[in-house]
């Protein structure tokens, strides 16, 4: 497989930002207060999540990045910057004092989840990004990512996708709410199959669930439609296209699928905006994807993991036409 040169490509990345904090310890007791077990926390960590762990995603691959979220003029949201501007991310944060920025606390022991904390308010449209703002930042990009993470930053998600059109801009989108009807314009959307299901309805055979995505793809004037699909790989549609394109899981060992969508996304996008057609950008994505699953946490891909991923699968490739 190729893998195009993203550094000089430009991205923008909108929708929910947030602060992913890890306490780490072990366990060797239960409770005497209460049948829980006790973590002695010995390490901690932060990490950028949601629409920020997108924007690093795209950074690891080389790309010039900017990230626009809305923030609580807090620690979190301080802590949240200074891990991104570390990265290269150019942040375009939406400071809001009347909310805090969300937070996700994981404890964890021996490489397990043991509870996870947020730390948010209810979400509702005055979060949505202004589109004042959003809209003079796209001269220039290459591509545009909108993470919907349904915390409130894209409930105006059909007037950004209107702003990216306007301006010619491929604009790609990881969807969460419920009515795919508000993602109407995008050149391609991610869902993962509870989102699609949710919105197109439970599908019980593929043929069913292709159909489904391709009278989607058509009423929603999407480009592409890629619906992964956790072990069974991920599905493919285009417009235009004759046939599905069905694209097999990679076999790893699975640690953590957390921030996995977000490296689905980060890689197409940046394959979309280097030119690569849609079945390559698709394969990429799902070899990123089988690397982010085999990390602990909220975790980016880097070009070289992912040249690697690549190398090793046309070796497998190889092996199995001999």
């Amino acid at each position: 497989m190729r893998i195009p040169d993203y550094s000089t490509l430009r991205l923008l990345v909108a929708g929910d930002v947030m602060l992913d904090r890890y306490w780490t310890g072990s366990t060797t007791r239960i409770s005497p207060e209460a049948p829980v077990p006790v973590v002695n926390i010995r390490h901690v960590e932060h990490r950028a999540g949601g629409a920020a762990n997108v924007a690093l995603g795209l950074r690891a691959l080389g790309a010039s990045v900017e990230l626009m979220g809305r923030v609580g003029a807090d620690d979190g949201a301080r802590t949240l910057a200074q891990l991104l501007d570390h990265a290269g991310v150019q942040c375009r944060f939406e400071e809001d004092a009347s909310r805090p920025t969300i937070v996700k606390l994981r404890v964890l022991s021996h490489h397990q989840q043991m509870i996870r904390l947020d730390f948010e308010d209810t979400p509702d449209a005055s979060a949505s990004l202004p589109v004042q703002r959003f809209e003079p930042l796209l001269g220039g990009m290459d591509a545009v990512v909108l993470s919907d993470y349904g915390k409130g930053a894209l409930f105006n998600v059909p007037a950004l996708i209107a702003c990216c059109r306007r301006a010619g801009r491929p604009v790609l989108v990881d969807p969460k709410q419920a009515d795919f009807a508000v993602y109407r314009g995008a050149t391609a959307i991610t869902p993962n199959r509870h989102e699609f299901e949710r919105a197109a309805g439970v599908c019980r055979t593929e043929r069913e669930l292709v159909d489904k995505g391709q009278a989607l793809l058509e009423q929603m004037e999407w480009q592409a439609l890629l619906i992964t699909r956790g072990e069974e790989g991920m599905t493919l549609l285009e417009r235009g296209a004759s046939a599905a394109h069905h694209i097999p899981a990679r076999a790893r060992e699975v640690y953590d699928v957390t921030g996995a969508g977000d490296t689905v996304i980060a890689v197409l996008a940046a394959c979309i905006a280097a030119g690569l057609g849609w079945q390559a950008a698709a394969e990429l994505a799902n070899l990123g994807a089988a690397v982010a699953v085999g990390k602990v946490g909220t975790a980016a891909v880097t070009l070289a993991e992912l040249a690697q991923a690549a190398r090793e699968a046309d070796a497998a490739s190889s092996a199995g036409r001999a």
